[in-house]
C-alpha cells in the first residue's frame, strides 16, 4: 500500500510537470509575417528587375512617380518618313542623344528595374535575365562603319552605336563590314551596340520607298516569323539572350484605325516571340506615330507591348524625359532612347560619317565572350 501511494504520488507529480511545460492552446504559430502591402504568396524581388516582362503594378516604384528634371516642352516632331542617316530614300530615322553626357555602362541585375509590361508576364527565361545598361551618347548610321572608323570615333563623346543588322525593310541591306568579328571587335573597344531590325512596315507607312515592304493580311503570323528571324540573325552576330532587339517601324498614319490595328497586331506578335526566345523587345518609331499609338495602348492596359522605347523627335533637345507622347512613368526608368537629330555629318579622328544622334538610357546588346 505504501509503495502504491508512493507510486501514485510520483505519477501525479509527473503529470503536473508535463502540464506546466505544455504551451497554451491559443498560442500563435511560429510563422513569418509579410511586410504590410506585400502579397504573402510573392517572394521578395520576383517581380522586380531584369527590364523585360515585369508586370505593371507589381514592382515597387518601377512604374510610379515622375523622373527628376522631366521636361515639359513638346519639341518638334521628326520629319515624316525620315528614319536614319543615309536612308532618305528608304525613309529611315536616327536616334536621340544623351543629355547628361554620361558614358558609364553597367549591368542591371535581377531586381534593378522592370519594364512594367501592361498586363503581360514575360516568360521566366526573359524575366530572370539581366541586361547590360548604357546611359550616354549614341549614334546610328545606315551602313555599318569600318573598324578603322570605329577606332577613330573613340575620340568623340559617343560610346554606343545603332546597327541595322537585319530585316527586309532596311534602307541599306548591303553591310560589308557587319560580322560577328566586327561586333566582338567594337565591343572590345568599349562600344555598346544597339541592334535595330527593320522588318515589315505598317500598311499606311508614310515613306513611299517603304511601301514595297509593308505587312500583309496575317500580321500576327508575320510578326512571329520576323521575330524568329531577328533572333536568329542576332545570335549569328554573337548577341546573346538578354540583348534588346529594336523593331524599326517607320512613321505611319496612326489615326487610320484599321491600319493602326493591323500594325499593333504585328508589333505585339513580334514582342511575344522575341521575349519568348529570351531576348528583350524594343521599339523604334516617330514620336507622333508609332510611339504615340503605343503610349495610348499602354494607358489602356494593352498587353504584349515592347519593353524598351526608342522615340524619334528631332528637336535638338536631347532628353529621355519630357516626351509629350508618353507619361513620365511609361518605359521608365532606364528604358528609353531619344533620337533628337538626324542626317547630320560629323568628323572624328579624320573619319567622317552621316549619322543620327541619340540620347541613350536603355539596355544594349550582350555580346558572347
Amino acid at each position: 500500500m505504501q509503495r502504491q501511494k508512493m507510486f501514485l504520488s510520483h505519477l501525479l507529480g509527473a503529470a503536473v510537470l508535463l502540464a506546466l511545460a505544455a504551451p497554451a492552446a491559443d498560442a500563435a504559430p511560429d510563422v513569418t509575417t509579410p511586410l504590410p502591402g506585400t502579397p504573402a504568396s510573392t517572394a521578395t524581388g520576383t517581380q522586380t528587375g531584369t527590364q523585360t516582362g515585369a508586370q505593371s503594378g507589381t514592382q515597387s516604384g518601377a512604374q510610379t512617380g515622375t523622373q527628376p528634371g522631366a521636361r515639359t516642352s513638346t519639341g518638334t516632331a521628326a520629319p515624316t518618313g525620315t528614319r536614319g542617316a543615309g536612308q532618305a530614300q528608304a525613309g529611315k530615322t536616327g536616334a536621340g542623344e544623351a543629355g547628361a553626357g554620361s558614358t558609364g555602362a553597367g549591368r542591371a541585375g535581377a531586381g534593378s528595374t522592370g519594364t512594367g509590361k501592361s498586363g503581360a508576364v514575360a516568360p521566366a527565361s526573359v524575366a530572370a535575365a539581366d541586361t547590360d545598361q548604357f546611359d550616354g551618347w549614341g549614334f546610328d548610321t545606315c551602313v555599318t562603319p569600318s573598324l578603322t572608323t570605329m577606332r577613330a570615333w573613340k575620340s568623340s563623346k559617343y560610346r554606343s552605336i545603332g546597327v541595322y543588322y537585319g530585316g527586309r525593310g532596311r534602307g541599306c541591306p548591303n553591310q560589308p563590314e557587319l560580322s560577328k568579328n566586327w561586333v566582338s571587335s567594337v565591343y572590345g573597344m568599349g562600344w555598346k551596340v544597339l541592334p535595330v531590325f527593320v522588318g515589315s512596315q505598317s500598311p499606311c507607312v508614310a515613306a513611299e520607298a517603304k511601301r514595297k515592304v509593308t505587312m500583309g493580311d496575317d500580321p500576327v503570323g508575320e510578326g512571329t516569323d520576323e521575330a524568329q528571324e531577328a533572333v536568329e540573325q542576332a545570335r549569328a552576330l554573337g548577341m546573346v539572350e538578354g540583348s534588346p532587339l529594336y523593331l524599326d517601324m517607320e512613321a505611319y498614319d496612326q489615326n487610320d484605325s484599321d491600319c493602326a490595328a493591323t500594325t499593333l497586331s504585328f508589333i505585339r506578335s513580334w514582342d511575344r516571340e522575341v521575349e519568348r526566345l529570351g531576348y528583350v523587345s524594343g521599339f523604334y518609331s516617330s514620336a507622333d506615330s508609332g510611339v504615340a499609338q503605343l503610349g495610348a495602348e499602354r494607358r489602356a492596359g494593352t498587353s504584349d507591348l515592347p519593353s524598351v522605347m526608342w522615340f524619334a523627335r528631332w528637336n535638338d533637345q536631347p532628353s529621355v524625359t519630357g516626351e509629350p507622347s508618353l507619361r513620365s512613368q511609361d518605359w521608365s526608368p532606364h528604358l528609353r532612347i531619344h533620337q533628337y537629330a538626324g542626317d547630320v555629318t560629323e568628323e572624328h579622328g579624320g573619319q567622317e560619317l552621316s549619322i543620327d544622334r541619340n540620347r541613350v538610357d536603355a539596355p544594349v546588346a550582350r555580346i558572347a565572350d
